[in-house]
């Protein structure tokens, strides 16, 4: 799948967010967004943009690492520094308190890099030990502030994205360059420390080097983001792309591309519905429709998506059907010596609306005096399905130490899912049986219904 046929469906559910909030928007404060007629909408959505681009290339290094607790972590770790920034200058000067936000934010990560290399404790426990602590210290460090300087801090905790100026989206642009240049430059080494940091190692590759730069983006990517989601809400946005771009493929650098454009994507539509809308908190819109995008992917994926899983279950259940109805016909004739392909709807156990399906297949036909029979189609996949069953009853008692009466149940699964291949070698093992534990021919590939008759005699 192309990275424009991912774009394609990164649109299609924008549209389905749009039409869904169609109900809740301005139709004049629609055309507004979309004209960029107000001023807060052009100084805000470039910061979003980038943002979402950002978190999403950063995400999804985290999620393939299986790191996106430290996400988290690092967002509420940044809080104490928030405090300690205020307290250093007695000012709400924004680039105070990101020196103290991103100091406490690479100390969380260092923190908790030294808890897992000196316990035994997991990166989940360590994190949450980490999370919680630094968390609790800035709240109890803001609440020691006076309350007439707390006026402000709140917009660190929950966002405000409609209020970024040019600094901060010049801010949010410098990350957001710097996380592309180096993702790019270092492709190669972020890949093996995502899924083999072991061979990395042993091949010379600085590991610790690309752990370390990535720990400093991701810090540096939350620090800059508070502004516009708070703490509380930017591990979402670290994830939630990143884990909707894993639903639609397994390679990294299209993951990476797709992660980008539903940040992006996100970020647009949170901005939209938060204008148009009726007081909708732009930071929270952010996540929800980043959550909705989540929620459409794991739904209608091609790859792992859960509609496309129930067609296939609801596809397999009738194959099942039909080769269990042409598995009973075999045996049908089979009893008959093979005297012939017809057979009548009550001996065979088929229902009308499966003889009919097999018709619409071509595997059976109907006959003048209200009989049907197996098509040279139909006895072939008929005869397929009974060869699996009996050389599988064969394999479980001969190699698995089964009793003959209990190999059916498993056979009866078993017989549905054996490719040709794995055929093939059951027959080399086995040395091409001519008969089943019970006594009963297995079929040939290629067997009609004249040379089983043959056979049979």
């Amino acid at each position: 799948m192309s990275v424009w046929r991912w774009f394609g469906w990164v649109v299609g559910l924008v549209g389905v967010m749009m039409l869904s909030g169609c109900g809740v928007v301005s139709g004049e404060r629609a055309v507004d967004f979309v004209m960029l007629r107000d001023g807060h909408v052009r100084a805000a959505l470039p910061g979003v943009v980038l943002l979402g681009l950002n978190c999403g290339l950063l995400g999804t290094l985290l999620i393939a690492r299986r790191l996106t607790m430290l996400g988290d972590t690092l967002s509420h770790a940044v809080l104490p520094g928030i405090a300690a920034g205020f307290l250093w200058t007695m000012t709400k000067h924004p680039a105070a308190l990101l020196c103290g936000a991103l100091v406490t934010g690479v100390l969380s990560s260092l923190v908790t890099g030294w808890i897992l290399g000196t316990t035994r404790l997991k990166a989940d426990a360590a994190q949450s030990v980490v999370l919680t602590v630094f968390f609790a210290a800035g709240i109890v460090m803001i609440k020691l502030l006076p309350d007439g300087t707390k006026a402000g801090l709140d917009r660190f905790l929950y966002g405000q994205a409609a209020a970024l100026d040019a600094g901060e989206t010049m801010l949010l642009a410098v990350a957001a360059a710097l996380s592309v240049v180096v993702i790019w430059w270092g492709y190669r080494g972020f890949l093996v420390l995502s899924f083999d940091p072991g061979y990395g190692r042993a091949a010379g590759l600085p590991v610790k080097g690309f752990h370390l730069l990535q720990m400093f983006l991701t810090t540096l990517a939350v620090v800059v983001s508070m502004q516009a989601v708070g703490v509380i809400l930017v591990a979402g946005l670290l994830v939630i792309p990143g884990a909707t771009a894993w639903l639609f493929s397994a390679r990294l650098h299209r993951v990476l591309v797709l992660a980008a454009l539903l940040g992006m994507a996100a970020a647009v539509m949170g901005t939209f519905l938060s204008f148009a809308g009726d007081g909708m908190a732009m930071g929270p819109t952010l996540v929800l429709c980043a959550g909705v995008m989540f929620g459409g992917a794991f739904l209608l994926s091609p790859r792992y998506g859960m509609a496309r899983r129930m067609v296939s279950v609801l596809r397999h259940g009738r194959r099942v059907r039909r080769e269990d109805g042409l598995k009973g016909v075999y045996r049908v004739l089979e009893d008959r010596g093979f005297s012939g392909a017809g057979f009548r709807l009550e001996e065979s156990g088929l229902s009308e609306r499966m003889v009919r399906s097999l018709e619409r297949r071509g595997m059976v036909r109907f006959v003048s005096g209200g009989g049907w029979e197996l098509t040279e189609r139909g006895f072939g996949e008929a005869a397929r399905v009974v060869r699996n069953h009996r050389l599988w009853e064969l394999y479980l008692t001969r190699r698995a130490g089964f009793a003959e009466d209990h190999v059916h149940d498993a056979a009866e699964e078993m017989e549905h899912l054996l490719a040709e291949e794995n055929i093939a070698h059951l027959m080399g093992v086995l040395g091409h049986p001519d008969r089943d534990p019970h006594g009963r021919r297995i079929p040939r590939a290629g067997d009609t219904i004249e040379t089983s008759a043959a056979r049979h005699e």
